[in-house]
């Protein structure tokens, strides 16, 4: 599957179940895995839910040790073992990037799964950030047989490094 560059991706429940869905990529779709809670408005800090409406894709962050740079447009950054994301709704921090040593709480980024080999960030919840609306909701590799996630969107390895390709800040996520 060859990709040239993409304006809008869209993302939506498939019809086996809510915490399937479908990425749309031009032509392509792709079956992607959502929040246990599917896909929602109102998102909530621990709902699992995948949260509805049009996002910017931020930037790639990648595990350098496992695999080079994949090509994309996207700005990238590489993931080291004391990066996390604040997930704590009272932290000045929270749906941020921060450094976590290892017996603190957050969204560890360096992770021994292969989940986050490859995560996009997305806007949610950033201009404004809300606490308690929702944190640390990526784009990233999916479970074996696209289990769901606690509220991103995860596809298969193969299929996220082909889709980045196409991908630029200019692309726009549709969740519907």
């Amino acid at each position: 599957m060859r990709y040239k560059g993409l304006r809008r991706v869209f993302v939506h429940t498939a019809a086996t179940g809510r915490s399937i869905g479908r990425l749309r990529a031009g032509p392509v779709a792709i079956p992607v895995a959502l929040g246990r809670g599917g896909i929602r408005a109102n998102k909530r800090e621990g709902d699992g839910a995948t949260p509805r409406g049009r996002y910017q894709l931020v930037r790639l962050w990648w595990r350098a040790d496992r695999a080079p740079r994949p090509a994309t447009k996207l700005p990238a950054r590489r993931i080291s073992p004391e990066m996390g994301w604040c997930e704590e709704p009272a932290d000045r921090r929270y749906n941020k990037l921060i450094r976590i040593d290892p017996p603190a709480p957050g969204d560890r980024l360096w992770r021994n799964d292969h989940l986050y080999d490859f995560i996009i960030e997305i806007d949610h919840n950033t201009r404004p950030r809300v606490t308690g609306r929702g944190s640390a909701v990526f784009i990233h590799v999916a479970r074996t047989g696209l289990a769901p996630t606690a509220g991103c969107i995860a596809l298969p390895a193969v299929r996220l490094r082909l889709l980045l390709s196409r991908l630029s800040p200019r692309t726009r996520l549709i969740i519907e």
